[in-house]
């Protein structure tokens, strides 16, 4: 029990050497990470089913070659394409909007070190320390947490095209 005590004091003194900025980089990454995680859940469980479903459609077709038939099968991969793609995009803007709440973060930091400037001058380096931490911990924190849904977000997006051309082939014309 005392590791989490320890573990939530260094937390909690990780949060406040890094200002505000670092609580929507915490929600950010947390809503980041809730995409990624359902969508490789998707992924893993849903979409075979979804196409299976899709392709059973298309082969209880007798007719595959009329422009109705075409019109059946091009719904069907939109269908797919769709929820394939689903929260693919928040995913890719929330990699892109980190690092700019930590660049935030550095302004904010910045700031308050001009503030202690300003008010004691340049003579009183602990007293600055506090706002270069908040400029640094928090640019370090959005990058990281950018780079950790950068992976993902790049294979999860080729993820659905390789789906949604896997399920094309399974569709295919007689």
């Amino acid at each position: 029990m005392i590791w989490i005590a320890e573990s939530y004091a260094a937390l909690r003194d990780f949060f406040e050497a890094g200002g505000d900025v670092l609580w929507a980089i915490l929600a950010v990454t947390i809503l980041l990470w809730t995409f990624i995680l359902e969508r490789l859940w998707y992924f893993r469980m849903v979409q075979p089913a979804k196409t299976q479903k899709a392709l059973e459609t298309w082969n209880n077709m007798s007719d595959h070659d009329s422009w109705q038939a075409r019109q059946i099968r091009e719904r069907l991969l939109s269908e797919i394409r769709v929820d394939a793609g689903q929260f693919i995009f928040y995913i890719k803007t929330m990699v892109a909007v980190l690092p700019l709440l930590g660049l935030l973060g550095t302004v904010t930091g910045m700031i308050q070190v001009f503030d202690v400037m300003t008010v004691l001058g340049t003579g009183n380096p602990r007293a600055m320390a506090g706002g270069v931490s908040a400029a640094t911990i928090p640019t370090m924190s959005g990058m990281v947490a950018a780079l950790s849904g950068l992976y993902f977000g790049a294979s999860l997006d080729k993820r659905a095209k390789v789906e949604v051309e896997r399920a094309a082939d399974l569709l295919r014309y007689h």
